[in-house]
């Protein structure tokens, strides 16, 4: 391999790993419009494992941003990415497949709320789930962008501090 090409391979690599941090800050910012962005044209998500829907990103986003209304506090890590980028006879290729672990704590809302505006209070319950994504992306003429997100759901858990036990 050249060293244009190991350069360009990186690149490729820092670029994918922009998109996968950007979907978590769109998520947990709830920055919609942000969050179709990383999306292909024809780019789609899927959330059933964890309850929700499949669809395309638009459709995604509308449900996202109805029930992350519950959640006024997310800060999900995606975590242990492992990007792979296909070796087109020592040239890089148009795709790239991501596989990366989450772990996505969120406050539940409550009434009253902390007065800050945001709907979560001290001591509200804590919802947890950690899995793992599956990305598939492709360079598209606005850099790179996802063509399917799937999450695979593998635990959750909810805390209650107000709650015996």
């Amino acid at each position: 391999m050249t060293q244009r090409v190991d350069l360009a391979t990186v690149m490729d690599r820092l670029s994918v790993d922009a998109v996968i941090t950007g979907y978590a800050r769109a998520v947990d910012d709830g920055a919609w419009a942000d969050y179709r962005a990383l999306f292909a044209e024809d780019g789609r998500a899927d959330y059933r494992s964890a309850g929700g829907i499949e669809g395309s990103a638009a459709e995604v986003a509308r449900w996202l941003s109805e029930t992350m209304r519950l959640f006024p506090v997310r800060q999900h890590l995606i975590v242990n990415r492992l990007v792979a980028l296909p070796d087109l006879d020592g040239c890089p290729g148009d795709r790239a497949e991501v596989r990366a672990d989450y772990v996505n704590p969120m406050r539940l809302e409550s009434a009253g709320g902390d007065g800050g505006g945001s709907g979560a209070r001290a001591g509200a319950p804590n919802f947890v789930s950690g899995g793992r994504y599956t990305f598939a992306l492709a360079r598209t003429g606005s850099g790179w962008r996802i063509r399917t997100v799937t999450v695979h759901e593998r635990w959750r858990d909810t805390t209650d501090p107000l709650l015996p036990g």
